[in-house]
């Protein structure tokens, strides 16, 4: 089942995407609630509910009113909290290779995560930018978790039950603000916190169970062998692999709720796929060729990420008609 949040008029609506269209559910069920924050916080009862209405929309057995007008949203465009990991080894080894720094021997021994603005939450179209951000803006290609159970010092081998689905996620990075606020060991900050774009649907788990893959050997919980592909104005820059994950969902989930709850409609990130940003395919390229041309985002580009079994990830970058900057309020 792909869910969707959607917006007609000024309200917003949770719907599913069945047979190429967009349909209500609430219309549809009407134990079924009109907003994804309600629906994740029903759990079990409420995604069984609507799994048996899916269904029965792709069967023909209800005659479901197609949704014609209307605008999408982020699948949760409230969440209750956003974290982002960094779960892929290849990524965090070619970008410490490409500052000429050693592998970091932490990564191999827990999985490590920030929070990031759940504020800032966006769907497909339009991310606007600031002057500032395009000093190096970059994508950050990713998959995200959405939970609907709350639970607390949850075990490994039981997170997997507490995900309601997974999206492709575009991690956006203002490189040069980050790397200057990390130097005071702080952050990320400013460089992520003005946009992270999640979507197109979130993907309940049954529609993955093909792709089911074994997590990397001493590893615990669900993995996928989901290709996954970032093109900027068509021509691909990013190759990576979901089950390239060395460390789990299930794991993350695991460190992020010792000792304080995790709810629904929290968002978890995966952290970059290996070649998913720019800032790791710059440095490689500039290692291997010193003439090698660094490409960054820039004002109306199309960035489109792809995920199988999870869709399209598409946005326009645009740029604010602002002269304000932060870079330049800097002390000397």
């Amino acid at each position: 089942m792909k869910l969707v949040s959607y917006k007609t008029e000024d309200r917003e609506h949770l719907g599913v995407f069945a047979n190429g269209h967009i349909y209500n559910l609430n219309s549809c069920h009407k134990l079924l609630p009109n907003s994804m924050n309600e629906f994740l916080w029903g759990g079990e009862e409420l995604m069984e509910r609507a799994l048996r209405v899916n269904e029965a929309i792709i069967s023909g057995k209800i005659e479901a009113k197609e949704e014609l007008f209307f605008e999408l949203l982020a699948p949760v465009p409230h969440p209750t909290s956003c974290r982002d990991g960094y779960a892929f080894r290849q990524h965090v080894a070619a970008a410490r290779r490409n500052r000429n720094v050693p592998m970091i021997p932490e990564f191999d021994q827990f999985p490590i995560f920030y929070f990031t603005n759940h504020n800032a939450i966006q769907g497909i179209g339009e991310i606007a930018c600031m002057p500032d951000h395009f000093q190096k803006l970059d994508f950050e290609l990713e998959v995200a978790v959405a939970l609907n159970k709350r639970g607390r010092n949850i075990r490994a081998s039981e997170a997997d039950s507490f995900i309601a689905g997974y999206m492709i996620m575009n991690d956006m990075s203002a490189r040069t603000l980050q790397m200057e606020e990390m130097v005071l060991s702080l952050g990320p900050a400013k460089g992520k916190d003005f946009s992270t774009v999640i979507g197109p649907w979130l993907v309940t788990p049954d529609e993955l169970e093909k792709y089911k893959i074994a997590p990397k050997p001493g590893h615990t919980g669900n993995a996928y062998n989901l290709n996954m592909k970032c093109h900027v104005n068509g021509v691909e820059v990013s190759n990576g692999n979901m089950g390239d994950m060395n460390w789990t969902f299930a794991e993350i989930i695991e460190r992020c709720a010792y000792g304080t709850d995790v709810l629904p409609g929290d968002v978890i990130g995966s952290g970059t796929v290996g070649t998913g940003c720019f800032l790791e395919l710059n440095g490689t390229g500039l290692l291997n060729d010193p003439n090698y041309q660094s490409q960054w985002l820039q004002p109306d580009d199309l960035v489109e990420m792809e995920v199988t079994g999870l869709g399209i990830l598409s946005n326009v970058i645009t740029k604010e008609d602002s002269d304000f900057s932060i870079l330049n309020l800097k002390k000397i």
